[in-house]
This record gives structure tokens, sequence and C-alpha cells, in this order.
């Protein structure tokens, strides 16, 4: 496995809607600050060049915080640029082929919203698995809400790390305890707020509380 359990714990994913005049990188690094333990670069609406440019520059922010950076989707972006890894969607490149471009050394992640999605992506070589979403969320349109139940589920069944992601923010989080996740993957909660270093402080707090025995 090429990620640790710890670094999923405060797992930022990226999101241009709330930049308010500032740069992706310094919002990213504002999180860092705060202690956010991995960070995901998603883009869905940039260029090529300009995602290129945005993933680089992150890359090299990620790095003086000894934190991994993931690029989202894009195998060939992520390689190209010398990224930690990938994370891929049921929709997107299959786990198998990704894990056949990556090589054996980079970070795989994989989306899953159920046990069968879960075993064949740990099976493809996933390194860590998204289940969600696991609350309503407004940054994935036409995505229900996992079953808690059905979270439990996913991390007995398998033997990597599973991170939570959908609508999750301070005032849920703690429903959460007791799933086997070993962390949380937000955006709004982090990026959407007025002082984002507080905000990845005061998650970073909870999700440990939240994963602890």
């Amino acid at each position: 496995m090429n990620c640790a359990k710890q670094d999923l714990l405060l797992y930022a994913v990226t999101d241009r809607t709330w930049l308010g005049g500032h740069t992706l990188a310094w919002q990213v690094e504002q999180s860092l600050k705060g202690g956010a333990t991995m960070v995901q670069i998603r883009e869905k609406h940039l260029d090529r060049e300009a995602f290129r440019a945005e993933a680089l520059e992150l890359k090299e922010l990620c790095r003086r915080y000894r934190v991994p950076l993931i690029v989202n989707d894009d195998v060939e972006l992520a390689l190209e640029i010398g990224a930690d890894g990938v994370h891929v969607g049921q929709e997107d490149l299959e786990a198998g082929r990704a894990r056949a471009l990556l090589g054996p050394d980079k970070i795989l992640g994989v989306s899953a919203h159920s046990v069968e999605e879960a075993l064949r992506a740990q099976e493809a070589g996933a390194d860590y698995l998204g289940a969600g979403a696991v609350f309503p969320t407004g940054t994935k349109d036409n995505v229900g809400a996992l079953p808690y139940e059905r979270l439990k589920d996913i991390c007995a069944a398998v033997d990597i790390p599973v991170v939570a992601i959908g609508g999750i923010g301070t005032q849920n989080i703690s429903r959460l305890a007791g799933s086997g996740i070993c962390g949380v993957a937000v955006v709004s909660a982090l990026y959407a707020q007025p002082d984002i270093q507080a905000a990845a402080r005061t998650l970073r707090a909870l999700a440990e509380e939240m994963v602890s025995p």
C-alpha cells in the first residue's frame, strides 16, 4: 500500500468556486497550515495547460508540507507532473487500467458506493477508497446519500483504508464515528469558509476524535 491511514485523516479536495480573489495555491496552503493531510486537485473546467500549471504549483506546495498530492481522474497528468497519485471514479478510467498505467508505486484511490465496487477496486490495486456521498452534497449532482450501514459494510469488507466524502462538515462529522473510516474528504467545509486555516484546524481535531477507538 502506497499511502498510510493517517494521510487520509483530513483529505482536502480543491474547488475554484470560492477563490474570492485568491489563488488556488493560497487556499490550499491555508488548509495545509491548518492540518490537511492530503490534497486532491479536481478541475472540471480548466484547459489542459492551465490545469497542468496549477497542478505543478500545488505539487511543489504539497512537497513543502510533506503531504501527498492526488490528481482527480487524469492519470496521464499525474504521471507527467510527478504527482503522488490519482483518484478515479466508477465512471472514469477502470481501476485496474489506472494501476497498470501508474505502476506499483503511485497512490491509487477509487470511489466506491457498494461492497461489490469496493472489493473490485481493492482487487484492481487501489490503495484507498473514497466512499460517499455520506451526506447530501452540492458539489456532486445526482448522487444519493450512502447509508451509514453500507459505509460500515464497505469498511469491514476491505483491507485498505476508506475515507468518507460528501456533505461532511463540523456539524455532522461525529455521526461517522464507529463506521471504520480512517478520515474524511471535504470540499466546501474547508474552501467555502472565511478562515480556511481555522476550518482545517477544527476539522482535523474533529476527525482525530471521530476515528479514535
